[in-house]
């Protein structure tokens, strides 16, 4: 293990902190050569201040889980010291500091289920005195950002400081920092991130860590030309916490299924985590529950202190999700990993398998992130790639879709028939009753195919366990759903066909009716605009995959809307004919649902954001100024909603 010293630079910071502790007892503490329960409490303390000011000067000297461990030391001792329980600051800041729009807290921290679920314990407690319900009480999960933490009030941009107070720091949006996702300013809270695939393949070469670019984008002087570029392509960003991407749930799903939850969002996003974060979203709940002067009761992080080891790879074996994802899985030489004996794990996707060299031989690296999760970190010794080639459910020859191989057989294939049921309903939405739940009973009694539910009287719903009166109802929703008008390529859509999602089935059926579409050959299809031999290849396929299900279904006679085909347009009929547009904010004459539909009808295009190609930006109320100049600026024309109504008002 490499020792640790302290730079020039590091050891200009930790003169400034004028410590009592001495630099030698410090490089003694950080690399374990004494134990830290042997210092005594100051000593501790100061062990304690100059990691951190390492840490926040973009200086780290330890990683995260040894700071952790050393804090949780002194907090056994020390639990009402004042550096617990206020917010750690950033006790070099140099410039002056200004009152923050809002606190900012730090987050309470936990390292097992078990803590887990005392915090939801206290959850439960404080809703009892103040009157919530059990079944209002909902979690919210969310990665833990790894970044540099920051508020944007939508005028200013501050560091966190001590909380209360901190640096105005509006000179890194400035620069070109922009909202993660092209969003809004002015969400509050977030962090100062940069894309860990991008610091990996551009910056790592040239940056020991991230951190050093995210105090580099924050500083006064002018940033390097390398960190410039990250800004200006987006790969650096103020993400927001409230655009994070998120699991919500009721309580008591935490703590069923707390380990794929964590899981999910650990790899949510392409940003350095160091964890998840957990909060209620009960208003009553969180006001009665408060804070401390250090981190808010209704919110906790779960964060994980990994250990790794490097393991051979025996074999890697195929397995079919009910999407017909099929998930490699990695068997291993069996690995004594934090208490436990490691023998499988998931490498995320077959492109990882393909680019990384997984297969029989290989070395990886691996890491146990808390609870049992196993995580491939990387591959130290690749090998030739270990491929699937057919499904392991069904047999079906398997296609590429992105990073991921799939099986196409949406239909018959054993894994994916419950989610194929699902998916159906689902987008089809012209009815009520067939959630996941009314189709997992189903499922467990044999039901396997779309049309064998249309086949269902009220008595069989009965004899599978089903109220009469729900029965009666089911019955009722089945015809509904065959009355209830809806679009042509919705209901091609609903067969989950790979690569023909609700857009390409319009663009398709502009071409082709649905009885002529199972005729037409790939040849066809590549003739389409937006239409690539690999998506026609697996479109044709999966069509025909299809076939036979769809023509019993199709028999039952849906209230169809035909889509109109291209030739029946004219470049001269409409003024956006042709065009493409983006609706954006909330509309007040009618849903955006409609207004896409309208405008597809005139021969637009409808796209979800705005880029170099789009042709009108039509707003709705709460629209930003920046993302309306940011359109402009690309050229974009934008329009109010009444503006954009009189516009098409004559057609």
């Amino acid at each position: 293990m490499k020792m640790i010293t302290l730079s020039k630079s590091q050891e200009e910071v930790f003169k400034k902190l004028a410590v009592e502790l001495s630099m030698s007892k410090l490089i003694e503490a950080c690399n374990k050569s004494v134990d830290f329960s042997s210092l005594n409490s100051n000593e501790q303390l100061d062990v304690l201040k100059v990691t951190n000011a390492f840490y926040r000067s973009a200086e780290q000297i330890i990683n995260d889980s040894t700071y952790d461990a050393f804090l949780s030391e002194f907090s056994t001792y020390n639990p009402d010291h004042p550096y617990l329980l206020t917010v750690e600051p950033e006790v070099l800041a140099d410039s002056k500091t200004v009152p923050l729009p809002k606190k900012m807290l730090s987050t309470d921290k936990a390292y097992s289920f078990e803590e887990i679920k005392k915090w939801i314990d206290r959850l439960l407690k404080a809703a009892i005195e103040v009157g919530v319900s059990e079944s209002e009480i909902q979690i919210k999960v969310t990665p833990k950002l790894d970044g540099y933490a920051a508020y944007d009030d939508g005028i200013s941009l501050y560091t966190r400081g001590d909380g209360a107070r901190g640096q105005d720091i509006t000179r890194a949006f400035n620069k070109g920092l922009q909202v993660a996702n092209n969003g809004d300013r002015g969400l509050g809270p977030g962090e100062i991130v940069i894309k860990k695939s991008y610091f990996d393949t551009v910056l790592s070469d040239k940056f020991e860590n991230s951190r050093n670019i995210q105090a580099a984008i924050i500083a006064e002087k002018k940033v390097d030309e390398s960190i410039q570029k990250a800004i200006d392509v987006g790969a650096c960003v103020f993400f927001p916490f409230l655009s994070l991407e998120n699991w919500i749930g009721h309580y008591t799903e935490i703590l069923v299924d707390f380990e794929s939850i964590v899981e999910k969002m650990w790899s949510a996003v392409d940003y350095d985590i160091d964890g998840v974060v957990l909060e209620v979203t009960n208003e009553t709940l969180k006001e009665h529950m408060g804070a401390t002067r250090h981190h808010h009761r209704w919110q906790i992080a779960f964060k994980v202190n990994a250990e790794s080891a490097e393991v051979k790879v025996l074999n890697v074996t195929p397995q079919t999700s009910r999407t017909g994802r099929v998930t490699p899985v990695a068997e291993l030489e069996p690995t004594k990993l934090s208490g436990a004996t490691i023998s499988r794990a998931t490498v995320h996707h077959y492109n990882m398998v393909k680019t990384n060299g997984v297969g029989p031989g290989a070395i990886v690296q691996l890491v146990r992130s808390g609870l049992v999760i196993p995580k491939i970190e990387k591959v130290i010794k690749a090998v030739e790639p270990q491929l699937a080639k057919e499904c392991p459910s069904c047999g079906t020859h398997l296609i590429w879709e992105s990073d991921h191989l799939v099986c196409p057989n949406k239909t018959d294939c054993p894994a994916q028939t419950e989610n194929t049921l699902v998916h159906f309903f689902k987008t089809l939405g012209n009815n009520d009753g067939f959630g996941p739940k009314v189709i997992e009973k189903l499922h467990e009694f044999g039901i396997k195919k779309i049309h064998e539910i249309y086949e269902l009287k009220q008595e069989s719903f009965v004899s599978f366990g089903f109220g009469d009166k729900t029965a009666q109802n089911l019955v009722e929703q089945l015809q509904v759903s065959r009355d209830v008008e809806i679009e042509d390529w919705r209901f091609l859509a609903a067969f989950g066909v790979s690569r023909l999602a609700g857009g390409n089935c319009e663009k398709l059926l502009q071409h082709h009716s649905l009885d002529s579409l199972f005729e037409a050959t790939v040849e066809d299809l590549v003739q389409l605009d937006g239409f690539a031999q690999v998506s026609a290849d697996a479109i044709v396929e999966g069509l025909a995959n299809i076939k036979e299900e769809f023509l019993k279904l199709s028999a039952l006679n849906f209230n169809l809307t035909i889509t109109p085909k291209a030739s029946e347009k004219s470049p001269g009929e409409t003024p956006v004919f042709g065009k493409i547009i983006v609706f954006t904010g909330a509309m007040t004459q009618g849903s955006r649902g409609d207004m896409e539909k309208q405008a597809k009808a005139l021969g637009a295009k409808v796209a979800k954001s705005v880029t170099g190609k789009t042709s009108l930006l039509v707003t709705g109320d709460k629209v930003g100024a920046n993302k309306i100049n940011a359109a402009r600026d690309k050229g974009v024309q934008v329009l109010s909603e009444l503006d954009y109504l009189a516009l098409i008002s004559t057609y």
